[in-house]
């Protein structure tokens, strides 16, 4: 099991340390949460991890077949809600680069649904997927 450190550093921020290598990160409070919004919070990284993640899963489908998605861009959104604060929504917007012909597009963004993090997400957070 892989494991974190986190440590409130105070002013809204937190310093995530990951258990099996020396990468660490900052998280702050969001300006609409009555942060200064100084980096990312966490709900940017829950609803970020989904892009990367689908991002890394077609990658690895790709060159297990001899092809590349490299250069493809995946612009994320986020929208919170209210009563409960949460995420009520994530919209995912892939675009590919000419090396990848059109016909094959439709296949990697079906990968998303087999990423962890899409499979790990309440079925309350609406989903909204597009491409190029």
């Amino acid at each position: 099991m892989t494991t974190f450190l986190c440590t409130y550093k105070g002013d809204g921020q937190t310093l995530l340390k990951h258990s099996d290598n020396v990468a660490e990160v900052i998280t702050d409070l969001p300006l609409d949460n009555g942060g200064k919004g100084r980096g990312f919070s966490p709900t940017d990284f829950f609803a970020s991890s989904l892009g990367a993640c689908a991002m890394t899963i077609m990658g690895k489908y790709a060159e297990a077949d001899g092809k590349s998605i490299v250069g493809t861009t995946v612009e994320i959104s986020k929208a919170m809600g209210v009563n409960p604060r949460r995420i009520a929504e994530i919209g995912v917007k892939f675009t590919f680069p000419e090396t990848v012909p059109p016909e094959e597009r439709p296949n990697y963004l079906a990968y998303l649904k087999t990423c962890p993090v899409y499979n790990s997400l309440n079925n309350d957070i609406k989903v909204t997927v597009t491409s190029n």
